[in-house]
């Protein structure tokens, strides 16, 4: 008897399956996000998980803002909670929910822990995110506690306490151990990223699994250093680490890519996808958690802090945990079976975990935007796209990005044509007639990326009497691969009627430089061609549905990359006034690395074509043809308009943005960088730069919403905050490097 029960004890009681997982929620989408939420707790249960970890604020969405200000969404999160418990998401698991809480008049990010409909523990944030697009301190507050606290009690809500008869929960730093001992803690997004991460104590303290629940949006570069806090998190502590996203556009410019992970002892288990357009995505791990027990004893030099950690200098425990040791059903090490009848095994750590997936930056500008796209799509109601497609690298890319949305949303509706992938790309393609009718194999799904692409998608080359045969074969042939519906046509009677007006009311009429007239007149001939593009696109974008027979209305897509915000060139209201900009925080040369990833990728031999033409902008009269006829390439180029190429504005963007250089500072490292020129080439570089830049700022008070990936991106609105009055002299600044100059 004493044999066997030993053997039943060994074989299980140290045996845990946990799930994490993405979810695509939506800001304010309260009754959504509530039923992704409990599909994902579904998932997790009948993969036999017995913990579930979800996303940062994910029964509200992350990226409410001011909407934390209002009472109103703390009350629908308590109301969504609720139906969680009715609709008994919590039965049988324990489920870690993110959530914002307001306790003591004060408002906070929460990692709320449930099981069998009662709330057993409420964990405050204690580090808040305020760099970059972050601004949390605006609506939360980072939660302080002394050492020797042993928590507070929270009121909970009516519609708590009147349905589930429960009246206070534990709120403050502390974790949770089980009936069968196991002890689990909570760690929230930016904790991660702290020096003095939440993790190292909970492992001190012996806490066997730790869950972070974040919302993390997708930056080009970046994930690789995600992949290393997490797994280094557990490398020196040992312990179950648990991390969950947000996965897609929850309202605004930030794409959140999920790639949930299951780490143990610093080996991935399990990693989510980090671009898919699925809503919700479950990862699940088993683990034998004397595996944690025995690495972390295995370490001398953690022992000793684990034992300094256990108490203060009074000897007393400081250890701080809610204790379910009444509540036998509160159990995490249960062999659940799995809905296909099976006992999940623990993992093997020996084999090394899995391989993990991370894409290259090319893949990463294609991918990101494509999913960013499909959910402002199906999320606004918007029949289609709009794309002005001048042949060139910008519109292009722009182009082979929704080419990529249709590729990943066919392949999606074709595996399940019943699923939800299948069912919003339906209504979208207002094929919704086609929907169900009693046989699973009659519905409508897009038999090629290309079929969808002519229903969703529509480029339109806006040339003029300025454009060559060469961009506008460009975009005709890119449309065609694609599956576009594309137009092409003849602005030039409109451009007429314009300057003809102008003529009537002044008596002048504007010329070239080429043809004798001032550069003032020059530009102006220039912007006028952009900005009537402009009026063009939003005129088709509201028309195309009705000639072609459809109802709604289609977003007008921009395609102005990073470089050309941050050097300002580009008119103001022309086509880079939009409804939104997949390409706007990329730079020109992460762009054509990604037209030739796609070219290979998607057989589009013409994007190898297009990114290996000189970018121009096509608003000047072509001076020659080169001698190749009606298919030689302009002779305006965009760097040399510019006075300055795109690699040289990827330098300068990134020490103005990401290293905070001012001019003097940049001026001083570009002399190292670029010590192959003299220290007056450089100046001159600098200061052009500097020049134009603060010229130009005031367009980006007015840039098209831009889907964010580049860190040195100058997005005005949300993202780079600075003024856009500046002294375009730099009197002291220029002064400073002047002298350097001189001194040398």
């Amino acid at each position: 008897i004493i044999a066997q029960k030993m053997n039943t004890y060994t074989s299980s009681s140290s045996i845990v399956t946990v799930s994490t997982c993405n979810l695509n929620q939506w800001a304010l989408d309260f009754t959504g996000n509530t039923n992704r939420i409990y599909q994902s707790c579904i998932l997790s249960r009948q993969a036999g998980a017995t913990y579930r970890l979800g996303p940062e604020l994910e029964i509200c969405g992350y990226g409410c803002e001011d909407h934390f200000l209002e009472s109103d969404t703390f009350d629908h999160c308590w109301e969504s909670l609720a139906e969680l418990f009715e609709r008994g998401a919590t039965d049988g698991i324990l489920c870690d929910f993110g959530m914002p809480i307001l306790h003591g008049g004060v408002r906070y990010n929460c990692r709320v822990l449930c099981r069998d409909r009662k709330v057993l523990l409420i964990r405050p944030k204690t580090s808040m995110a305020d760099n970059g697009n972050y601004r949390e301190s605006r609506y939360f507050t980072a939660y302080k506690t002394s050492e020797s606290s042993q928590g507070e009690t929270f009121l909970l809500p009516s519609i708590m306490r009147d349905s589930f008869n429960q009246r206070t929960a534990p709120f403050g730093i502390m974790y949770l151990q089980t009936y069968d001992g196991v002890t689990v803690g909570c760690e929230s997004c930016e904790e991660l990223w702290t020096p003095k991460s939440s993790h190292i104590d909970m492992a001190l303290n012996g806490v066997d699994i730790v869950g972070n629940g974040s919302g993390s949006h997708h930056e080009l570069r970046k994930l690789h250093t995600r992949l290393d806090l997490v797994r280094s998190a557990t490398s020196k502590c040992g312990g179950v680490y648990l991390y969950a996203n947000q996965r897609g556009c929850d309202g605004g410019r930030l794409y959140f890519d999920g790639c949930s992970m299951i780490v143990c002892n610093g080996i991935v288990l399990a990693q989510a996808p980090q671009f898919d357009v699925k809503d919700v995505h479950v990862i699940t791990a088993t683990i034998d958690l004397d595996d944690v027990r025995s690495y972390r004893a295995s370490i001398p030099s953690f022992g000793i802090q684990a034992a300094e950690a256990y108490c203060d200098d009074s000897g007393a425990s400081k250890r701080r945990y809610v204790s379910c040791e009444n509540d036998e059903n509160v159990t995490l090490a249960e062999r659940k079976v799995t809905k296909d009848g099976i006992v999940p095994k623990p993992s093997d750590l020996m084999e090394g975990g899995i391989k993990l997936r991370i894409h290259d930056a090319e893949e990463e500008c294609c991918l990101g935007p494509a999913c960013w796209l499909w959910d402002f799509l199906r999320r606004s109601g918007a029949a289609g796209f709009f794309l002005p497609l001048s042949g060139g690298a910008d519109s292009s890319a722009v182009c082979a990005i929704v080419g990529a949305m249709c590729v990943m949303v066919t392949k999606a509706a074709q595996e399940d044509p019943t699923g939800e992938v299948a069912k919003e790309c339906r209504r979208v393609c207002r094929k919704e007639s086609d929907d169900y009718h009693g046989d699973d194999n009659c519905l409508w799904v897009p038999s090629t990326p290309q079929e969808m692409a002519d229903l969703v998608l529509h480029t339109m080359f806006m040339g003029t009497e300025n454009s060559s045969e060469a961009t506008d074969s460009r975009a005709r042939r890119l449309g065609k691969a694609i599956g576009s519906y594309h137009l092409s046509i003849k602005i030039d009677p409109i451009v007429t009627a314009i300057l003809g007006v102008f003529q009537l009311a002044t008596g002048q009429m504007p010329r070239f430089s080429s043809r004798g007239g001032t550069m003032s007149e020059d530009l102006a001939l220039q912007n006028i061609q952009a900005r009537l593009r402009m009026v063009v696109a939003y005129l088709f974008a509201q028309l195309l549905p009705w000639v072609r027979g459809r109802s709604g209305f289609l977003l007008v897509l921009g395609s102005a990359n990073v470089d050309e915000g941050l050097r300002g060139y580009m008119t103001k209201y022309d086509c880079s006034s939009a409804d939104l900009n997949p390409i706007g925080a990329i730079s020109k040369l992460d762009l054509k690395r990604m037209l030739h990833w796609a070219a290979k990728t998607y057989g589009h031999d013409v994007l190898e074509e297009i990114a290996g033409a000189p970018p121009t902008a096509e608003l000047r009269p072509i001076e020659n043809d080169g001698g190749g006829g009606g298919e030689a390439e302009h002779t305006q180029t965009d760097e040399e308009d510019m006075g300055m190429s795109y690699a040289e504005l990827g330098y300068y963007g990134r020490l103005r943005k990401i290293s905070r250089c001012g001019p003097v500072s940049m001026f001083r490292k570009l002399t190292v960088t670029w010590s192959h020129l003299s220290l007056q080439e450089v100046a001159d570089k600098v200061k052009r730069f500097f020049f134009y830049y603060s010229i130009n700022r005031h367009k980006m008070c007015t840039v098209t919403p831009a889907y964010h990936a580049e860190a040195y991106s100058p997005d005005d609105n949300r993202f780079d905050l600075r003024q856009f009055l500046y002294n375009t002299r730099w009197t002291r600044q220029f002064a400073v490097i002047d002298s350097i100059v001189e001194a040398s």
